[in-house]
């Protein structure tokens, strides 16, 4: 196995591990995929601190660009949230960055901060609903250069609509990566898009304190514009990737695990763009309410 995954797999085992022998009494709330986009935010008042590792496995020489990723989330109101998370790289790629790895949290040595506000829900029957939220972030670089291109702060917008219910969830997502220019240089935008299928079995169809398990088919896209070298467009950056995959989520009282891979179904890649193989996380997520309120 490559070292990266090694390294990524067994650090957010070790956290995920340490989260759960520390945590009290709480309530854990719904969760969205791995990799998709999803409508669910925090109650008021609640917060949840997730542990992930990820990484995209390419073709050839090229390293495995894999890292650790803390994030601390916190409900404001029943609708609007905040997020910040921070990366712990594990190793280094000489690899051109491509697409965004989750749509909560970026794969490259990032520090990010997101603003979500699930703007509008409307209930389709008994425990479903329809709802859609948006997030707006910033991203500010750990590093100097990525792939010989000067790094520089970068603005994110979402937005994700979708279907729940206690048995089908559906959740269509689209965001927009926009880098600053430094110095002449400037990494190419990347919009992405998701579709999630997730399913619950019945005989998983518990409320705290059972165990939930819940299996979804995710995929995603990614086109990642050319970038700026000197003041110079480089014709031979830029991709455009589809990856589709099984994921699944586990929740247990306060805590979840979700994992997953992607694997790509198309790709037309620049000539400094190297092909993956495929993508894997790993989250482990602690959820903690004052006073017991529910998630959404």
């Amino acid at each position: 196995m490559d070292l990266g995954i090694r390294q990524g797999v067994r650090g957010s085992a070790i956290v995920g591990l340490l989260m759960m022998a520390g945590a009290g009494s709480v309530y854990a709330s719904g969760h969205g995929p791995v990799f998709g986009a999803a409508t669910p935010t925090l109650g008021k008042g609640g917060w949840s601190f997730d542990q992930a590792g990820m990484g995209q496995v390419m073709e050839g020489p090229v390293n495995t660009g894999a890292l650790l990723r803390s994030m601390i989330s916190f409900g404001i109101t029943e609708t609007l949230q905040i997020s910040g998370s921070l990366p712990i790289p594990l190793g280094e790629t000489t690899a051109m960055p491509s697409g965004r790895m989750m749509a909560m949290m970026s794969g490259n040595p990032d520090i990010e901060s997101l603003v979500g506000w699930r703007f509008q829900t409307r209930p389709v029957g008994e425990g479903a609903r329809f709802e859609s939220t948006a997030y707006v972030g910033g991203l500010l670089p750990l590093d100097t250069h990525r792939g010989g291109i000067a790094t520089s702060p970068a603005g994110l917008v979402s937005v994700t609509s979708g279907y729940a219910s206690r048995s089908h969830y559906f959740w269509a997502g689209a965001s927009h990566l926009h880098h600053a220019e430094r110095d002449g240089d400037r990494l190419g935008s990347v919009t992405s898009f998701s579709l999630v299928y997730g399913y619950r079995a019945p005989a998983w169809r518990k409320d705290y304190p059972k165990p939930d398990l819940r299996f979804f088919v995710e995929a995603t896209g990614d086109i990642t514009g050319t970038s700026l070298h000197g003041g110079q467009p480089m014709a031979e950056t830029g991709a455009r990737i589809a990856l589709v995959g099984p994921t699944m989520l586990l929740l247990y009282k306060a805590y979840a695990i979700e994992g997953g891979v992607l694997f790509p179904v198309y790709q037309r890649n620049g000539a400094m763009q190297p092909e993956e193989r495929f993508r894997f996380g790993l989250n482990f997520t602690y959820f903690f309410w004052p006073s017991k309120g529910k998630g959404h």
